[in-house]
């Protein structure tokens, strides 16, 4: 059993090409991979040669990032969102990845009214049906109405699609001073990606500092103030049944001037830390073990 299997790194973690940050997680253990669309985008070759590049580094795609402001507009912003969703879709879908992450919108444009959020992300879902592509709703903690996320838990049942769940982010969960009791209320079946990362202070007071902490001094699990509460919130979400994939989702400004490799090993040490230390599963067994040993020897 590979200890890695299970977590994954993020592009944007990761200075230099696509296909440098791809190799740096494989050979640090890693065997998935959350995507970035500026990484797919921006490649020089194109949309086709990023895609080749993923698939051809053997990770896995955890899932592809990010869809924002989409909910509760009208008119000609929602027609045009809509559009901006079927290209992200698409996109998603050519990667191989199972899972769009869309976060809550931070519009002053888009309503308060939890109905018409619901019955927006509702249709997000059903063009995702066709692609079998799963959509993750996370509620950003500067988001204008839907910054907890218990209430976007809230919308997604409202909504009530089978491919509609949400995305846990727990610097988004600290940073709100969310209860992790309300952990327990979740279904297990419709949390579709967890992403992790903390920070080095306790307090984020205004939606302000929480978009400057989160865009430029994230840290690995295990690295900052709130490893405590980490780890009670992945053996929270190991109780309630959750069996998903965890990502790194760590923007570092410092990160991004290191050499690929040392950042990586960085997120490996969390992945062991988490693995060992918190869910305490069992490292795998050296080769000889089990063997028959021969009487005498």
């Amino acid at each position: 059993m590979n200890m890695l299997n299970g977590f994954g790194m993020d592009t944007i973690t990761l200075a230099g090409p696509l296909e440098a940050k791809l190799d740096a997680m494989a050979q640090a253990g890693f065997t998935q991979v959350m995507l970035s669309a500026r990484d797919i985008v921006g490649h020089p070759g194109g949309l086709d040669a990023a895609v080749a590049a993923v698939r051809g580094s053997g990770l896995r795609p955890t899932g592809f990032q990010v869809l924002r402001d989409f909910e509760g507009l009208s008119g000609h912003l929602h027609g045009y969102k809509v559009d901006i969703a079927k290209s992200m879709l698409e996109m998603c879908a050519a990667l191989g990845s199972k899972v769009l992450l869309a976060c809550s919108s931070t519009s002053r444009h888009a309503t308060d009214d939890l109905d018409l959020i619901a019955r927006d992300l509702r249709k997000l879902a059903m063009l995702a049906v066709p692609l079998g592509i799963k959509v993750a709703y996370e509620g950003l903690s500067w988001g204008r109405t839907i910054n907890e996320f218990t209430t976007s838990w809230d919308v997604v049942c409202r909504a009530d699609c089978p491919n509609l769940g949400i995305g846990l982010d727990s610097f988004h969960i600290f940073a709100a001073k969310t209860p992790l009791d309300s952990i327990d209320e979740l279904d297990p079946e419709h949390i579709f990606l967890v992403q992790l990362s903390d920070f080095m202070w306790q307090d984020t007071p205004s939606f302000e500092e929480r978009m400057a902490t989160a865009r430029t001094f994230r840290v690995f699990p295990g690295e900052g103030v709130h490893s405590e509460a980490l780890a009670d919130l992945v053996l929270r979400l190991d109780r309630i049944g959750y069996r998903g994939d965890y990502s790194y989702e760590v923007f570092n400004d410092d990160y991004q001037q290191l050499p690929l490799p040392v950042v990586a090993e960085r997120a490996r040490r969390s992945t062991l830390w988490l693995s060992e230390n918190v869910l305490h599963r069992s490292p795998p067994l050296p080769e000889w073990v089990g063997r028959q040993v021969p009487i005498g020897v």
